[in-house]
């Protein structure tokens, strides 16, 4: 069976939202989006671990940008056929295999007070109301949080796993086992007879019965000893600690990452153990990735997906696990004006569907994308590297902001934008304003224009004012004779890019190279290239564009100050702009 869909209406920041699941899912999303409180939603209806107290509902779990008392959580699972769930369950599973189960928080508008109701049922026109969380023996969650109590759990769960592991032993091995354990019995018993008579364990043990001797006759009866203790045999062994062991020599392991990857094998190790027809359980993972570099991100992604068996749910911050994933397998949860929402409504096929013509071309797409809030395209490496440098001098942090500059190695920003639309990724874009020959016609174009018309058509936001734009002056992208265009076409396009630039759609005077010789940072570029002539000077900025455009930042990037509401730095003030929206921030 499968958690094919989780439905949460009014819940934290849940206004109203579907979110689909896979097999293997991994949620991802900027801070205080609302992973957490998925699994949370999640938790409240199948963690066996969270106590009566934690599964009422809360002040904060009603969504608090609207006047609500009331919220809903609904899962939907599908395949259930497992005999220990379907037996568990009669009645609440439908003939083709689905089941619903509900949680509805209650607040009285009055008096505040707050209760939960539970329902189940073969859809959702079909709830019954149920008394407890009962199917929780058959049917539930285990969850590591992001907060892992390395020692502890190692030192604990390491008994259980000696434990599971010794019940699942052959028959020779427990019979080895007995020799060997009445070996180490006899051993031990050698070593607790031997270590009191340490000369310095002995004095120690002088001195205090000495001490007693004066406070009480009767001490004289009785004689302290340090006492090992170490016959014990089950004592001793369930006392042994991990070690790091290399070269024959054991060393201490100390290290966060080191824990942390203990931690998740041993717990691996022990639900895969444990593993039996009596329950089904989903594993939810909070940020695996914790203290680990970016090769150990990776490999451990690859690790959990192989080891654990049945449904997984990982939420993480870490590129490197998210490239390891299938990318109809990502859920990325988006912050909008409607409260938190799943692109794509979470898994989804219309992703990898994105995804697919990339082929090969897929690594460039830096993973740190897939976290972004805003993606600025450009054509190449020398704009990338322009426009970063350009953030910096105008104050504009990047970072922060969570904003990413990605070049798209020439025009080929369709693919990209697919990918950022189907995770619900702002994609803002500044092109070329290439002019060039309709095909096997003897007429012009605006052709960038026209690529930028057709990316707002297919995949932008739509806006009723930039909509009559295109509509009106259209026809004028295209039709004259030689690559000077009419007066008149060109303040057509005007208008048509002014109002896509609204939408986040940027284009240059021409390009980039001519536009920056046509700015205030002109004089910078005649000392960089030593020619006061600007044909030489975009001749020379176009030639190895990425080497020369590194050389002149290197030495004159200060002067980017002066392009501070120069139309070549909106990109830039747009995607800032966006983001203070988003958050509220301005």
């Amino acid at each position: 069976m499968i958690l094919s869909t989780v439905k949460v209406a009014g819940f934290r920041n849940f206004k109203n939202t579907t979110i689909n699941f896979a097999e293997k899912s991994l949620v991802i999303g900027a801070n205080d989006v609302g992973k957490t409180n998925l699994l949370w939603a999640i938790r409240l209806l199948l963690d066996k671990g969270l106590s009566e107290y934690e599964v009422e509902p809360k002040d904060s779990d009603f969504y608090a940008f609207d006047d609500t008392n009331e919220f809903t959580i609904l899962l939907h699972f599908k395949e259930v056929k497992e005999d220990c769930v379907v037996a568990k369950m009669k009645g609440k599973i439908s003939d083709t295999d689905e089941l619903f189960l509900q949680y509805k928080g209650l607040r009285d508008a009055v008096t505040k007070s707050k209760t939960y109701k539970l329902y189940a049922g073969i859809n959702t026109a079909n709830l019954e109301e149920i008394e407890d969380r009962y199917y929780r023996r058959v049917l539930n969650l285990k969850y590591i949080s992001s907060r892992r109590d390395f020692h502890n759990y190692i030192n604990r769960e390491k008994t259980n796993l000696f434990q599971s592991a010794k019940e699942s032993r052959e028959a020779a091995e427990v019979t080895k086992d007995d020799t060997l354990y009445g070996e180490i019995s006899t051993n031990l018993k050698t070593v607790d007879e031997k270590i009191p008579k340490l000369s310095y364990i002995a004095k120690a043990t002088d001195t205090i019965n000495a001490e007693l001797n004066k406070l009480s006759l009767h001490h004289q009866t009785q004689q302290i000893v340090f006492d090992a203790n170490t016959s014990n045999v089950d004592s001793f062994i369930n006392n042994v600690s991990i070690a790091s062991k290399s070269k024959n020599k054991n060393l201490v392991v100390g290290g966060d990452g080191k824990l942390n990857q203990i931690f998740l094998s041993l717990w691996a190790s022990r639900n895969k153990l444990t593993d039996d027809l009596e329950e089904v359980s989903i594993i939810c993972i909070e940020e695996p990735e914790a203290h680990l570099h970016p090769h150990q991100q990776r490999k451990l992604a690859e690790y959990l997906g192989s080891t654990l068996a049945g449904q997984v749910i990982i939420t993480t911050h870490s590129p490197q696990i998210a490239c390891e994933y299938n990318p109809n397998s990502i859920i990325r949860l988006v912050p909008t004006d409607a409260g938190t929402l799943a692109a794509s409504d979470g898994c989804s096929t219309i992703i990898d569907a994105a995804f697919q013509s990339f082929g090969y071309r897929l690594s460039i797409i830096p993973a740190e994308a897939f976290f972004a809030d805003v993606v600025f395209l450009v054509e190449g490496p020398s704009e990338e590297m322009f426009y970063k440098t350009l953030a910096k001098q105008l104050d504009i942090d990047l970072d922060r902001l969570n904003i990413s500059v990605l070049m798209v190695d020439g025009v080929g920003f369709e693919t990209f934008i697919r990918i950022l639309s189907s995770l619900g990724i702002k994609w803002v874009l500044r092109t070329d304003n290439d002019i060039s020959k309709v095909p096997n016609m003897a007429e012009y174009n605006f052709v960038g224009v026209k690529r930028m018309m057709d990316f707002y058509h297919k995949h932008a936001v739509k806006d009723a004012a930039c909509d009559a734009a295109i509509a009106q002056y259209k026809a004028l992208h295209r039709g004259f004779p030689t690559n000077a265009p009419p007066q008149a076409n060109i303040d057509g396009m005007a208008i048509i890019t002014d109002a896509l630039a609204l939408q986040g759609s940027f284009i240059s005077v021409k390009d980039l190279e001519t536009d920056l010789v046509n700015s205030k940072i002109s004089g910078n570029l005649q000392t960089h290239y030593g020619t006061t002539v600007p044909a030489e000077i975009i001749e020379a900025m176009q030639k190895r564009k990425a080497i020369n455009m590194y050389e002149f930042l290197l030495n004159h990037k200060d002067c980017l100050k002066l392009l501070n509401g120069d139309p070549i730095s909106d990109p830039l003030v747009f995607c800032k702009s966006y983001i203070e929206k988003l958050y509220a921030t301005n």
